[in-house]
């Protein structure tokens, strides 16, 4: 049975180093400084190269700016938090003045929805509007605009109003613009930030920037995204690009690989053939370096502050046609990585500028109450690391415990036996052994959807439901390529992610695995189109289990003919009526049929499991 397009885009979119040597190779305690994990962490095994251009980029940081604070691995490889990233930065810049070399600081994009820290705000308030006032603190020298930013008009709004000031010119939105009304109260459509700017670098060196969003079709009213392939066609392109400066820093929130990239450097290509172009880019929330001549080098640098990305550039030994020598590192990010690179210890590593970062969070997270405790999971619960259905799988706790739970609470059909249908798009992120607090369910469940049902379906009829919304012929999976283009275009990165974390699976092989497994700890294993190693710190790969589109609860122990209650989650109504009446003919469902199972929305289920179940 073939998935209605709608229906698809639906359930996609909702679907410290120690004081002493700090190049010691060895494993090292992460020394008491806050309430982070302190456990061991892995520090990188060999020191950055610089060039006498180099630059440190972020990416789809999405709200993750006290960093990952769970003790289960890899959680604590990317424990640092803003502050931690703040001082960092300071202090590289710090050396690449007694370098003598130019050290810039980048951003790719989408700053909003991942986090309490940016989703968790009050009543009236807008995603990220209090987070984002920390970003505005680093010395970013460019930053761009991300698919994040455009959801939602208000958010938009905020960036243009409260944000891009702040970046005095250097917030870039080549191709993306916001309707306003201008000073005659007439709507006008404006560029959310700059298209392009240029500007000098310390050492002198003559940049020309762009700020470029992928062919995004997920965007607000009253927002207007232009595709890639018209952008390069604008006059103002041509004049951006039409002086030749020292170096072309194209910044962007489009992914390295299988992408328009190629589309804006070809067009750079054409008018200076030689000068350096070095890429930026992000949204698929994977590690990836791509060359696309000898003379560039494209960098994507993750997702959830978990990878810090470095690139550096010998520009003045490449002079005439001559390949440049780059170099690209994915840091893990946490300060035994920070302190191992600015051969600092854990004494000296803080600045007084980043404990106040670190503090201004945490007090942003209690005013937001983002500790407030559900209970305390007893185990690790993930989407991909365990098999789906399995005890440790965080979808099989959704459908099979927290949901059916979740719904009894006050609802007179909790007597009648029913079967609980949801997409796992639904769940975000894993659930991880200890407190289980407002933050975590923010994180992992974010979704405010509501639960229908169809009463007195018979369970033959009912258990059928799911296999059909999960089998695909020849021809659904055809027409699910051309869907999964269109989710794509639509900001859902949840696939390309999966199969790079299922590669990754595939590449270290269970004996492999196995024979490292005493010396590694999980983490990334990265493996790219760029010379050489990227990733700073060397991890065993995660486990990766393939999960279906569609999860359902335990059948009801009742025969074959007893009327349940078919329920499943709003927005797959339409499809689902169609499923049910292609599996029996005796009546003819339509949306009269379909009545509101609960008040309970799916957000707040594993927050009310966990105080059931958990204390």
């Amino acid at each position: 049975m073939i998935l209605p397009v709608a229906v698809l885009l639906g359930l996609a979119l909702r679907g410290a180093a120690c004081a002493g040597d700090v190049h010691d190779a060895h494993v090292h305690e992460h020394l008491s400084k806050r309430e982070y994990p302190q456990v061991p962490i892995t520090p990188p095994y060999r020191p950055l190269v610089w060039g006498d251009f180099n630059v440190i980029h972020t990416t789809d940081t999405h709200g993750w700016l006290l960093g990952h604070q769970q003790e289960s691995f890899p959680e604590p490889d990317y424990s640092g938090d803003l502050g931690d990233f703040a001082s960092f930065v300071t202090h590289m810049k710090n050396i690449a003045i007694e370098k003598d070399v130019d050290l810039l600081l980048v951003d790719s994009g989408d700053l909003h929805d991942g986090t309490g820290l940016s989703d968790g705000y009050p009543p009236g308030g807008v995603d990220a509007h209090e987070s984002n006032k920390f970003l505005e603190r680093l010395p970013y020298d460019v930053m761009a605009i991300g698919n994040h930013e455009l959801y939602i008009y208000a958010n938009t709004y905020d960036m243009y109003t409260n944000f891009v000031p702040h970046l005095d010119g250097r917030y870039l939105s080549s191709n993306v613009n916001i309707t306003v009304f201008n000073s005659d109260g007439e709507p006008e459509s404006v560029p959310v930030g700059n298209r392009y700017t240029k500007f000098t670098t310390r050492k002198g060196r003559r940049i020309t920037s762009l700020g470029v969003l992928f062919d995004f079709t997920g965007n607000d009213v009253n927002t207007t995204v232009q595709t890639v392939a018209d952008m390069v066609k604008e006059q103002w392109f041509a004049e951006a690009i039409a002086e030749e400066p020292d170096v072309f820093l194209l910044i962007g929130h489009m992914p390295v690989s299988y992408d328009n990239w190629p589309t804006v450097f070809d067009a750079v290509r054409a008018v200076h053939p030689l000068t350096p172009i070095l890429i930026f880019g992000g949204h698929s929330h994977i590690r990836d370096c791509q060359q696309y001549d000898g003379r560039s080098m494209a960098l994507e640098s993750g997702r959830y502050m978990e990878t810090i990305g470095w690139m550096s550039a010998d520009l003045e030994a490449a002079n005439g046609n001559a390949n440049i020598s780059f170099t690209r590192r994915y840091l893990d990010q946490n300060r035994v990585t920070y302190e191992y690179h600015t051969e600092m210890s854990n004494q000296t590593f803080d600045t007084a500028y980043g404990r106040s970062i670190t503090d201004g969070l945490q007090e942003l997270a209690v005013s937001f109450d983002l500790s407030y405790l559900y209970g305390t999971a007893p185990q690790d619960f993930t989407i991909n690391q365990n098999p789906y259905p399995s005890n440790g799988s965080l979808l099989s706790l959704f459908i099979a415990d927290a949901i059916p739970y979740a719904l009894s609470i006050n609802n007179t059909r909790d007597s009648i036996p029913s079967i609980f249908i949801t997409n796992s798009g639904s769940q975000r992120f894993n659930i991880l052994k200890g407190p289980f607090t407002k933050n975590d369910q923010l994180t992992a469940s974010p979704f405010t959807d509501s639960f229908l049902y169809i009463p007195n379906i018979t369970l033959s009829i009912a258990n059928q439901v799911l296999p059909a919304l999960n089998n695909a012929g020849a021809s659904q999976r055809r027409r699910r390529d051309e869907i999964e283009k269109e989710i794509w275009n639509r900001g859902v990165v949840d696939t390309r992610y999966r199969a790079w974390l299922e590669e990754m699976d595939r590449r270290a092989g269970m004996g492999r695995r196995e024979a490292m497994a005493g010396n590694l700890t999980l983490g990334y294993v990265t493996a790219d189109s760029c010379p050489g190693a990227g990733d700073d710190t060397l991890h065993m790969a995660l486990p990766y289990y393939s999960v279906p589109d569609f999860i359902g609860s335990n059948p009801p122990n009742v025969t074959n003919d007893t009327p349940v209650d078919l329920v499943f989650v709003d927005f797959i109504e339409a499809q689902l009526l169609g499923i049910l009446n292609g599996l029996q003919n005796a009546v003819n469902y339509t949306t009269a049929d379909v009545l509101l199972y609960s008040p309970t929305l799916a957000n707040v289920a594993l927050g009310l499991y966990a105080q059931a179940e958990w204390n």
